[in-house]
């Protein structure tokens, strides 16, 4: 028997292999091709023979933790206490689990904001809490009138994703002011605020949690080193929650992996030491920049890319396929993988768009749109 009978293999992992059997290139799982900063490699290098190799902290690497806090403070002038409001997670997966796994009880309501990254419904479920599932908009903006309608005495949280995966997309003023006044009307409510795409916004810039002092004690935000820097098989991410609230998911993390990868830690430590993150924003628009200029002369149509290191794009002008059969004729007849936006509904919405990852080196992303071209 069981517990989760409706989870099957992923989509990423379905295109990745069809990628792999069809010797097609890999837009779709989100992990980039290029190589790693040097910086980072010689620093990892450099402390492998040092005696890094055991447990660190349960909440972190004492100098990680430091590093956290002035970043946190440089980027969002927020001050937080590295040793009762920050968590070192395994991934920014970890850190979702744990959080929802610590603070989220039998019957209690969860709303998730659809399409969505699918690792955020199965720890509800394991909680014996109810995901309750509301579509955005078609332009992927939050819909508040509906989101208003469905929060209720027994929502114990709301996750929100920003910079949105699929979409690119990123939230406004707008967007957190309406999210302050259902957290004014639900005195029992929790925000789960993803944020793992936070570096990488073009130009409308990031706002995040970190800039509403009114939503901190309620909030709880989840960062990722492997999406900023391009390092996502290290799996190391980190949390930011007030301290009763984190004091129940180290609980949780306790148990779950204590503590995370020694020597990671230690090399991020240092490398925040000597590496600009502000500019990585930079450094990912010209990689959208020059993908969009490469496809531009397609069929597709372009959708908003506001952060993150995906494009999403209609393909209402080629096919009436539903996304799943085009997305799969794309790798076996022109030999691009991508993911179907459907993929991210729980319902299995289809609005013909398929996100494309042009995290790749520049060699990569012009043998896609080449083949694109042919569509």
């Amino acid at each position: 028997m069981s517990k989760l009978p409706h989870i099957g293999t992923s989509i990423f992992t379905v295109m990745s292999k069809m990628a792999i059997d069809y010797k097609a290139i890999n837009l779709a799982q989100g992990f980039p091709n290029f190589p790693v900063d040097e910086r980072l490699t010689g620093i990892v290098s450099g402390i492998a023979t040092e005696n890094v190799h055991q447990y660190a902290p349960m909440s972190g690497n004492t100098a990680l933790l430091d590093k956290i806090k002035q970043l946190t403070f440089s980027s969002y002038s927020r001050n937080v206490n590295p040793t009762t409001e920050i968590l070192v997670t395994a991934g920014a997966t970890e850190g979702i689990f744990a959080t929802i796994q610590a603070l989220v009880y039998r019957n209690e309501e969860v709303i998730i904001l659809d399409p969505s990254y699918d690792c955020y419904e199965t720890p509800i479920i394991l909680c014996n809490a109810k995901p309750i599932r509301i579509a955005l908009k078609d332009d992927f903006t939050p819909d508040w009138e509906t989101i208003g309608n469905a929060i209720n005495h027994t929502t114990k949280l709301i996750i929100i994703n920003n910079p949105h995966n699929p979409s690119g997309r990123v939230w406004t003023e707008y967007d957190y002011n309406q999210l302050e006044k259902l957290l004014d009307s639900y005195p029992n409510l929790l925000v789960l605020s993803d944020e793992v795409y936070e570096h990488i916004t073009f130009e409308q810039k990031h706002l995040s949690i970190h800039h509403r002092p009114k939503l901190w004690d309620r909030s709880i935000s989840v960062s990722s080193f492997g999406k900023t820097f391009h390092i996502t098989g290290w799996k190391i991410g980190y949390l930011i929650a007030p301290e009763p609230l984190m004091n129940e998911i180290k609980k949780v993390h306790q148990f779950l992996v204590f503590s995370v990868n020694s020597i990671a830690q230690t090399a991020l430590a240092e490398y925040l030491n000597v590496v600009d993150v502000p500019a990585l924003s930079s450094f990912y628009q010209q990689k959208r920049d020059y993908f969009r200029a490469l496809i531009k002369d397609t069929k597709f149509t372009l959708l908003p890319c506001e952060g993150t290191y995906f494009q999403t794009v209609s393909y209402n002008n080629i096919s009436t396929e539903n996304d799943i059969d085009f997305t799969k004729r794309l790798v076996t007849d022109y030999g691009v993988a991508t993911i179907p936006i459907s993929a991210f509904n729980f319902n299995g919405k289809d609005t013909n768009c398929i996100r494309f990852c042009f995290a790749k080196d520049d060699a990569t992303l012009e043998s896609a749109a080449e083949k694109l071209m042919k569509l």
